[in-house]
């Protein structure tokens, strides 16, 4: 059995479109505390969505030690280096919104697989991406057309759907982009039977 420790729907969607029969189980752990424990270490972002994939993978496959359980999360940090996660609110999306406007960050996705307890492997990426200047007008009707599912976005949008409008140009692996670096996952997953080769 797969379990995915991740209330992610895009996470959810792109498991389910490339064909992994799986459950999900949201793990609900404090990622504010713990990133907030890293940065204070001098931790990269890297080392944050890692450390936050394996926390995830880790609390369910404790609880499901038979099962091979997929953590996975992701972290967009702006020119400046300053560090973005899930708006929530509407006020803090349009605020990151405006402070992406017109730059590039960079955005990184890690995932770690567990079973027993135990991290058995993990992967991650990072992609660059080019916002183009927004206005007001768009910010707000952006926003309304997205609705509440944007909140739970890292970096506020969605490439899959209306947030391919926010963007000049993007280089890197779009799963990665979409919070999880899926071809390796998939290649990892045939390694080991649970797909076929």
């Amino acid at each position: 059995m797969i379990i995915l420790a991740s209330q992610s729907a895009a996470r959810r969607a792109m498991l389910s479109a490339a064909g992994l029969t799986f459950d999900t189980l949201p793990a609900h752990v404090d990622e504010d505390s713990v990133t907030q424990g890293l940065l204070a270490e001098g931790a990269s972002a890297e080392r944050i969505a890692d450390a936050l994939a394996e926390l995830k993978a880790l609390k369910i496959s404790r609880a499901h030690p038979g099962a091979l359980v997929i953590g996975a999360d992701s972290i967009a940090v702006t020119a400046d280096g300053a560090l973005l996660a899930k708006p929530e609110t509407r006020p803090r999306a349009e605020a990151q919104l405006r402070e992406l406007s017109g730059t590039t960050h960079r955005l990184v996705s890690a995932a770690v697989a567990a079973q027993g307890g135990q991290p058995v492997w993990r992967a991650g990426g990072a992609a660059r991406l080019t916002m183009r200047p927004l206005s007001d007008a768009f910010i707000t009707d952006y926003l309304d057309r997205e609705g509440e599912a944007v909140l739970a976005c890292v970096g506020c949008y969605r490439i899959e759907g209306l947030g391919a409008q926010l963007f000049t140009r993007i280089d890197g692996d779009q799963y990665v982009i979409r919070g999880l670096p899926l071809l390796a996952l998939f290649g990892w997953l045939r390694e080991r039977g649970e797909l076929l080769a």
